[in-house]
């Protein structure tokens, strides 16, 4: 009877957390309405925060959406006295844009709809902000790393993400169409994560959603990343690389252990601990952001990342296929904490990025700028001889047959495309893109901006160069890297761009603070090419799409060296 009376409680606990769970999201949803267009919480003159963290407190079981958006609203000014704002902008982004929450919502009466309508028609202009103020400006909230978030501030951090999506993320349209059905099951984990673990998890869990590689970054600040991801406690013997549905064997750093578990180079894991390879992609894609499949495999990929574990155990059970046998074979992995193993470690990890930082592509018609070393031109150079430097520099790649832009990294000197790329080769004009803000009198809607695509330079003189051009891209090519890459696409109009798909999140990155000292990163403009297709989560443009087979990698080929080098024979 005892047992009968305690299943009871707890099934009637259970209901009234999910029966609260739909308060939660109503009020969340109307307390970022009001936040990001009332002028009185848009304008700081109220602190948003305040007033969700006092009236959360007070939201129960009983309570309908209507006497929500009371309790919310109740203490503001609703009598507005400024005419609204005018929307003079053509060129809009206004898909995420959906009141519908609310405007087809029969639960919420007529009384409540047009005092919302009237909030949003009279709504903040940010061009008002105070300088060095943003629209993305959040709060820091401290709290000891081992001790659990309140589920006050619990829920102050999820509502800012999803306000974050829904007002100030460009590409919420790209997302889930089923997010806000998954954002109030996680709502619901949150409220009942009993630890600061658990509450990370979520976390985790919806930042993924963004489906954004900028966001990839966020799972680091995870106090609990290592028990989540398992990326910390334990590295592999042996270096590996993802191909379709096995992780292919590239490299024995401890070729002694690899040798006692009978694993070589070549070999293909297909399962860890009992999960198939694709089976631990597919849990890690919930837990991770980025903006494409390809993005994902690259990450994963990446040695020093450690993220391709399914389990924190020291020893691992690999199913593997060594030519045309398949073996069972358990192997010890290396501990964080083993000094001298851990120094080894780091001295393959140093070797093996430094060679990808120094590939270079050798040949007398080939002229072969790296965009992750481009700022060695102009180290110890005057600042007046910068110039003439440059000019001298792509004098001689004009007379080449060939010209390649390496774009498989990241930027290390923007001006090298934007100013001397542009200065030397390119038309006086050069849209290569549509660039779209935050729209500061209509916040969550995007204007286009006519951004500096190019410099102005006075007596600018092109040199048409009528040789071949290869843009080189992979996952690496991220952010600015994809931008420019744009660029060069406008500039050289017989160029031909090769290798993978591109990371897929154009535009510059924002960062906004969250309760528990979290801080996430994402996109923040809209990017697309000037006939507005797409380059968030698909990237960039390719010409030629390179795959790499197992032998390729193997080998140690550059498949896109050897097409360009193909192509002067």
């Amino acid at each position: 009877m005892k047992k009968l009376k305690i299943f009871i409680l707890f099934f009637l606990f259970q209901q009234f957390i999910f029966a609260q769970k739909n308060q939660y999201s109503d009020f969340i949803k109307t307390w970022n309405f009001i936040k990001y267009y009332h002028p009185d919480l848009a304008s700081r003159k109220m602190d948003a925060d305040s007033l969700f963290l006092i009236n959360i407190e007070k939201i129960n079981l009983k309570q309908d959406f209507n006497e929500i958006i009371k309790q919310l609203t109740q203490n503001l000014n609703t009598k507005f006295s400024a005419a609204p704002i005018i929307e003079n902008q053509k060129d809009i982004l206004s898909v995420n844009q959906n009141f519908d929450w609310f405007e087809k919502n029969k639960k919420i009466s007529q009384e409540n709809k047009n005092l919302l309508n009237d909030i949003y028609k009279n709504r903040f202009n940010y061009e008002l902000l105070k300088e060095g103020q943003s629209i993305s400006d959040e709060k820091k909230y401290m709290f000891p790393k081992e001790e659990n978030l309140p589920l006050g501030y619990r829920l102050l951090t999820m509502a800012k993400i999803q306000g974050i999506v829904d007002y100030i993320f460009p590409h919420k349209y790209l997302m889930d169409k089923n997010f806000d059905f998954y954002f109030n099951i996680l709502l619901d984990e949150a409220v009942k994560s009993p630890s600061r673990k658990d509450f990370e998890i979520v976390l985790a869990k919806t930042v993924s959603q963004f489906q954004d590689s900028h966001a990839f970054e966020f799972y680091r600040q995870l106090n609990y990343r290592d028990q989540i991801l398992f990326s910390s406690s334990y590295y592999s013997p042996f270096d590996f690389q993802i191909v379709d549905d096995h992780l292919l064997v590239t490299n024995l750093i401890f070729p002694e252990i690899c040798t006692k578990a009978q694993i070589k180079v070549g070999d293909k894991i297909m399962e860890i601990n009992g999960k198939s390879i694709p089976q631990i992609i597919k849990e890690k894609s919930k837990l991770l952001s980025v903006s494409n499949h390809q993005k994902l495999l690259f990450v994963l990929s990446k040695y020093e990342n450690n993220l391709i574990w399914p389990d924190h155990l020291p020893k691992k059970i690999l199913k593997v296929k060594s030519g045309s046998k398949e073996i069972s074979t358990e192997i010890s992995l290396i501990g964080a904490t083993e000094k001298s193993q851990v120094a080894i470690l780091s001295n393959y990890i140093n070797n093996k990025n430094r060679k990808i930082q120094n590939r270079s592509l050798i040949d007398k018609d080939i002229a072969y700028f790296k965009t992750d070393g481009t700022l060695d031109f102009i180290n110890n150079v005057d600042d007046n001889k910068i110039d003439p430097k440059m000019d001298s520099i792509l004098n001689s790649a004009s007379q080449k047959r060939v010209i390649v832009f390496d774009m498989r990294g990241y930027p290390d000197w923007g001006g090298f495309v934007y100013h001397y790329i542009y200065k030397y080769f390119s038309p006086k004009e050069n849209y290569f893109g549509k660039y779209y803000k935050p729209n500061p009198k209509n916040i969550g809607t995007f204007v286009y901006k006519d951004y500096d695509y190019f410099p102005s330079i006075e007596n600018k003189i092109t040199h048409i160069y009528k040789g071949k051009v290869f843009i080189l891209v992979n996952p690496d090519t991220r952010s600015a890297s994809e931008w420019y890459s744009m660029s060069l696409q406008k500039i050289f109009p017989q160029s031909l761009t090769i290798g993978q798909q591109t990371s897929g999140a154009d535009g510059d990155l924002v960062k906004v603070n969250l309760p528990g000292d979290y801080i996430l990163p994402f996109t923040g403009n809209g990017i697309f090419y000037p006939d507005h297709s797409q380059t968030q989560q698909t990237g960039i443009r390719i010409d030629e799409l390179i795959k790499y087979k197992d032998q390729d990698i193997l080998d140690k080929h550059d498949l896109e060296f050897e097409k360009v080098l193909n192509s002067v024979k």
